[in-house]
Order: structure tokens, then sequence, then C-alpha cells
């Protein structure tokens, strides 16, 4: 039975050769695209999953409002952790994050820039999964000055030598660090990067013991069994007992005040594995991911893996008619349509596996280019775990049942007696649902262009947009701590550089803010504001070519302007300042009083964050000469970048004693912040024509097919008189009919996932015609290509020729 089984398939096979190889490689695409999203998609919902006590730790998350403006982050006062594993019988442990960035690391003389240092309580191992390599478990972190690396790390600094208990000087630290550990490297799918770990106890500020200065990432770790709930709901009750006295010293007013006002100041707990796919906390680390693109990629892997199926519909039940005889003689012999089913559905499973085979194959070539795209590190591992080849091959067997189902119970139906008729040769021709599917199809690749090109207006948008500033020929130098008391000197020794334009100093810049600060306006007692702060000097307007609406900005020639500040239009507006000339900000002192700022000006908005968010109230303080951390902005001159730059680095050196300089364009930057929307057009991109390719392969199949049942048709037409552009109109109109049929389906649907995508941005573009126009004009591009060639060579044939034919 097998025997005459495969001898039937391959016959049947040979007949069919040219549907077969458009079949194949249609699944084979519609396979691969599935399984590398399913690949993209399952590490992403994988971070920190690696951790053993993932259900057991939990992140603390701050959650305010402060006159109208929201703070959702995963920031903590350095005293909150330890305070709540002292009182509270349910927590084993905490740690204290805190993320130093790129840093200067040193070593016999040889420095290196570390992108990732951060500083950790000795609790981290006790926490996180991470394997240590190389020292005492016990004695890691747990005094001042010591560090963990990395192996990575440990390879880069120290070579092949032996790095326990060797000195490292960190930063401008001038105390040096001891390695007493070397740790695994970090996962990929972490939420944190840290391949230099610092004991967290260095930082004076690790004793402080304020509870409304909100700096660090904070875990905690549940003992088994616990409850979050249980903790979360004890927390209202310490903020009243810590928060509240803080707020009657600084803000002037009681927490039960605070509240009735409309503010809010608490926190929540945050699973460990939640953290990744939560973009509605600001987070300290890497960026989240937005869920809604698992979900937009997983719809696309199933619309693409259903046009690959229903082309195997469409060329299947289209070859009806050459396998009706087969299906009659079988039937007439004693075949049961039982029989013939599981026949044409092996057919289907035997194509399928060979597509599976073929796109395990392209995958694993195509991973590396992936990964490049994506910045991750999917992997294909065949081998891995127990269940994964079987899990290939039960998707194999539901894709072969997909797309083989229908035809095989349609052909399987025939009646032997029809088919002697001639019935189901007249009935095949018919094709009314292979034009439905056509349809569904090219619907499919339409929404997928036109949301691809959406996609890429909005990123395009984004990038060119006015900001507020000039943010070009601008490169930000930061950790400037490394000049100590030298900054202002750095500054003047810069400005005479040939192709420095200007120069200044700032505690922040636009997309990297660090101070988001409680004040009160005086005179009005019952009200609180929430401010993104940023300390200035005198030339910050003027370097980011920034614009003053209203007043002026700081002047070296008014002494009191150092007990001043700026604002920005949003905070004009949102608190509702009529004059600037009688409105003082008030701001807590360290001691309980408050200091008071007039306010001399009103710079024009600036993006200072995402062109996601709206942009928030902004202040500019005066910053001393004794602030000693922040960054230094650089406006250059239209020339030779990279000389003059190099001379900035030799001035740097000289103030610095050969610390090497780190520094970034802020126009890069700023593009930097849409990374994750660049890396998904261009996913977009790439399956939207990879799913427009598989539509057109089923399309050229079917057209071979029209024209072959058409073949006499043509014949008798060109006796008639027709020409070959005339043949080539009648057979092509029903194509074009059918794409802007699936045209009119697409654009409503595509109209409302567009319009859901771009509510994530508050500066958006306009929908429009554009877009819409375009994709159509695409998939009816392609579409009248595909089918061109086979209709042109068929109207070309000697009618005499084609009424032989049939």
């Amino acid at each position: 039975m097998l025997k005459n089984f495969i001898k039937h398939s391959f016959r049947s096979f040979k007949r069919q050769r040219s549907y077969i190889i458009i079949n194949i490689l249609g699944l084979t695409i519609g396979i691969a695209c599935s399984l590398l999203i399913a690949l993209y998609v399952l590490y992403e919902a994988s971070y920190d999953r690696f951790n053993v006590k993932r259900d057991r730790i939990y992140r603390l998350v701050i959650n305010g409002k402060i006159g109208g403006q929201e703070v959702i982050g995963s920031y903590t006062p350095s005293v909150m952790g330890p305070t709540m594993a002292k009182d509270y019988p349910e927590i084993e442990a905490c740690l204290r994050l805190n993320n130093w960035g790129a840093t200067v690391v040193e070593y016999n003389n040889q420095s290196f820039t570390d992108d990732n240092v951060v500083e950790a309580d000795s609790s981290f191992f006790d926490i996180f999964s991470i394997p240590l390599v190389k020292g005492d478990i016990s004695n890691l972190l747990n005094a001042p000055h010591r560090a963990v690396i990395s192996e990575s790390t440990a390879r880069k600094i120290f070579g092949s030598d032996d790095p326990i208990d060797r000195l490292i000087k960190v930063g401008t630290d001038s105390t040096r660090y001891v390695v007493s550990g070397v740790m695994s490297d970090i996962p990929g799918n972490c939420h944190f990067e840290a391949s230099i770990l610092l004991s967290f106890m260095t930082n004076p500020r690790s004793q402080d013991p304020t509870w409304m200065n909100n700096s660090f990432s904070t875990y905690l770790l549940l003992k088994p069994k616990t409850d979050y709930k249980a903790v979360e709901a004890k927390i209202p009750q310490l903020l009243e007992k810590h928060v509240g006295p803080e707020l009657e010293k600084y803000m002037g007013v009681s927490i039960e005040d605070f509240i009735s006002q409309g503010n809010r100041y608490g926190y929540f707990l945050q699973n460990l594995t939640d953290i990744h796919l939560d973009n509605t906390v600001q987070q300290e680390f890497k960026e989240a991911s937005d869920p809604k693109y698992l979900y937009i990629f997983g719809s696309i892997a199933i619309l693409i893996i259903l046009i690959a199926a229903i082309n195997f519909m469409n060329l299947s039940t289209a070859q009806a008619a050459k396998r009706a005889k087969e299906v009659g003689i079988k039937k007439v012999s004693g075949s049961t349509r039982g029989m013939l089913i599981s026949q044409f559905l092996s057919e289907s499973f035997i194509l399928a596996f060979i597509s599976l085979i073929l796109a395990v194959i392209i995958i694993k070539l195509s991973l590396p280019y992936f990964n490049n795209l994506l910045q991750s590190s999917l992997t294909l591992g065949l081998l891995a775990k127990w269940y994964t080849i079987p899990v290939l091959l039960l998707f194999s067997v539901f894709v072969g049942v997909l797309a083989g189902s229908y035809p095989a119970f349609f052909l399987s139906s025939f009646n032997p007696y029809e088919v002697l008729k001639g019935s189901v040769r007249n009935s095949v021709k018919n094709g009314y649902l292979r034009r439905i599917l056509v349809v569904f199809q090219f619907a499919i690749s339409i929404m997928l262009i036109v949301g691809t090109m959406i996609m890429y207006r909005q990123i395009n948008y984004m990038l060119n947009k006015d900001v507020g500033f000039d943010k070009e020929q601008l490169i930000v130098i930061n950790r400037i701590n490394a000049l100590g008391d030298g900054v202002k000197s750095f500054k003047e020794a810069v400005k005479g550089i040939t192709g420095v334009a200007n120069i200044s100093a700032s505690t922040a810049v636009p997309g990297r803010n660090n101070n988001n600060n409680g004040y009160r306006i005086e005179g009005r007692k019952d009200e609180s504001f929430l401010v993104m702060s940023n300390w200035v000097d005198y030339d910050y307007i003027d370097t980011y070519g920034m614009k003053m609406v209203e007043g002026r900005a700081f002047d070296k020639s008014y002494l009191t302007d150092k007990d001043a500040c700026m604002i920005n239009e949003a905070a004009k507006s949102e608190f509702n300042i009529k004059d600037l000339e009688t409105t003082r900000f008030m701001r807590p002192g360290d001691e309980g009083e408050f200091l008071y700022l007039s306010v001399v000006g009103v710079v024009q908005n600036f993006n200072f964050e995402s062109l996601r968010n709206p942009v928030g109230p902004y202040m500019m303080l005066f910053r001393d000469d004794n602030v000693r951390w922040g960054y230094i902005t650089v406006r250059l001159l239209p020339g030779d970048y990279p000389r003059t730059i190099r001379e900035i680095e030799k001035v740097w050196k000289d103030y610095t004693a050969n610390v090497p300089m780190q520094y970034y364009f802020m126009d890069e930057d700023f593009a930097h912040m849409y990374i994750q929307e660049k890396q998904n057009a261009k996913m977009a991109v790439m399956f939207s024509i990879l799913a427009i390719l598989v539509a057109a392969l089923g399309l050229f199949g079917l057209t071979s097919f029209t024209v072959e049942q058409r073949t006499k048709e043509i014949g008798v037409r060109k006796a008639m008189g027709s020409s070959a552009a005339g043949i080539y109109v009648v057979i092509s109109r029903e194509i074009v009919l059918l794409v802007l049929i699936a045209a009119l389906f697409a654009g409503p649907a595509v109209y409302y996932f567009a319009g859901n995508w771009l509510e994530n941005f508050y500066y958006r573009i306009h929908l429009g015609v554009f877009s819409f126009a375009a994709g159509l004009l695409i998939a009816m591009g392609t579409a009248v290509l595909t089918v061109s060639y086979r209709i042109m060579r068929a109207a070309r044939i000697n009618p005499a020729q084609s009424l032989k034919y049939e």
C-alpha cells in the first residue's frame, strides 16, 4: 500500500512540478517568517526568566503626581529598601542599583571605557542568578571600593592574568577598587546591563536618610509564598511615617493636605518578569519594549502563513480539473473518500515538511543579519531543548493541515459520474472561492505595505521635526567631574579653538534629564509643582540656539541672576503664571528653608524628551562654578569636525591628566531615542516584501492555470483579429479588479490599526491618503508585473496551436 502511495504521489508530483515548486517556495517563506517572528517574540518575553527566584523578585516603582505632572519610574530613595527589609518580615533581602553608564577604567597605565558600570549592594548575587566564576561569594561587594567584573571585561583589561585582588581606577575616584570577583557575562535578555559592579556602600549617598530623594533602583526578594500585595499594602503607612515629616519640612505642607490638593505620592511592586515589557515605567537601565510590537509581529506571522496556505489552497483547487480524472478512476476502482483525503493530506504534509527543512536552513543563514538588525542574540538551537524538534514537526503538520484540508476534502468529493460528464471542469473554471482568497491575500499585503510606509513616515517626521533648538553640529562631553574645578578655564581654552562656535556647561542636556524637582510658587501655598530642572551657565541658550519668547536669558551683568531661573512656555501655561516680575518659585533647601527664585525669562518650548511625550514644564537655574558634575556642550562651526574634536581632546587631556574624553553627537543621540521604532520598521519592510512575494508567487501560479484554461479562447480571439495587447487587457482586468477590491477592505483596517499605533506619539503625522495610494500602487504594480509575462507569452502563441489545445 505504501509502495502504491509513493508511486502515485511521484507521478502526481511529476505532473504538477511547477505548481509544487511555487507551493514549496510560498510555504518555505511563510514558515521561515513565522519562525523568525516566533524567535523574536519568545526572546522578548523571556527577559529576566533566567533568574531562578524571578517569581519572588520585585522592583519598587514610584507612582507620583505633583501639580498635574505625573512620574512613574524605577526610582527610589536610598533608605527605602533597607528600611523595608528591616521592618517587614516578609522581605528576605533588598538590593539597590545605581547606573553609572559609560565610565573610564584604568589599569596599569592603560585606560578603557566601559559602558555598563553599575553600583550594587552585596546582596546582588543572592537575588540575581548570575554565576560567579572567581571569588568568594561571601566576600564580594561587602566593603567599600570592591569590584566584580564580567568575564569579557576581565579578558579586555587583564588578558590571561588572574584579576582577583588587582587594583583598578574607576572614574575620577582617587581610591583604587579591588577586584574581588569575576562573574559570567550578564545575559542579553536581562533588563539591565552590567559588566562592572562596584560596591554600593562606596557611594556616600548609600547612607542618605532623605526619603524624598528618589535616585536609585531598589529590588526586594520576598520570602517564599509571600503575597506581594500584602507588602504593597504596607507602603502607604511607611510613607506617612517617613515622607510626611519631610513634606512638612521641605514643602511646608502635611501629607494629608498634599494629597487633598490632588497630588499623589506612592510606590508599587513590579515583578521582575514584567519589567521589560512595561513601557509605562521610566527605566534607569534598558528602555522597555512596547508590547504592542509583539502583537503586531505575531499578527504578521499569522498573516504571512495564511497567505502561503491560501496559495496552496488556490493552486490545489485550480488543479482540480486535472486531478478529477484521477479521483474518478480511484473511486471507481474502490477507493473510499477517506483514503483519498489521506492521500491528499499526506501530499500537503510532505510539502510542508520539505518547506520546514528549507525554512530552518534559511533561518540559520539569516539569524546573524536579524540579530544585527535587532541588536539581540536570537538562536535556533535545534538540540538545545528536547521539545524543539517535536514542536517544529507539529508546526509543519499544522501548516500541512491548514493548507491541505480544504483541497483534500474538495478533491475527494468529486462524483465519478460528474467527472465523466465534464461538470467538474466547468465548475472549477468558475473559481469564486479562489477570487475571494486572492482578495484576502492582497488585502493583507496592502495592509502590510501601507502600515510600513506609515511607520517610516512617522520615524522620518520625528527625526526631522523642529525640536525647539538646533541639534546639529553639537557634541556633548559627559563625565565632566574629571575636570574638577577646571570647568570654567576648560571652557575658555576650548573657545579659542578654530572651529568652535560656542561652549556651555550644564547638569542636564536634552534627552539626558536627571532632576525632576518639587517647587512651590510664592503666594500659592496650597499648590505644589513638579518641574524638570537643569542648572545652566550663561552660554547655554546661545549654544543650543534656543529662543526667548519673553524676558531674557541669564546675563553676567545681572548679579541677581544667580538666584533666578528661566522657565519654558509649558511651565508658564500649566502653572498659570501671568506676570513674570511678580512670580517667584520657592525651592526647598537642605535645612527646611526655601530658596526664592525670580523668573527672568521664558524659553520657547523645546523637546527635552522623546516626541512620544508632550513638552512638559522645564526650569533652568543658574549653575555655579562649584558644580562639578553634568555635561559640557560644544557647538562646532561647519568644516573639519574630526580636526576640531581632536583639538578639543588635546585640551581635555591637558586638564584631566590623559583621561579619555567621552562624547557623543546630539543629533545621533536624539535619533537613538527611536531605535526601537527604526528596528521594527525595518522588520516590517522585510516581512512586507516577503508577504507580497508569497502572494505574487501564488498569483503567478493562478495566472498560469487561467491562461492554460483559456488557451483555446485566446486562439479564437487572435483568429478573430484581437491584438496581444487586447488579450492582455481581457485577462488581466480581473486581477486589477481583485486588487482594487482588496484595497477597499485593507483601507479601513489599516486606518484603524495605524491610528492606534500613532497614539503612542504625542507628535505624529496625519494619515492622509498618500500612504494608502502608494500601497495600492505597489500592490497593483506587483500584481500586474507578476501576470504580464505569462499572459503576453500566451498571447503571442500561433492561433493554430492554441485551437488544437485540449
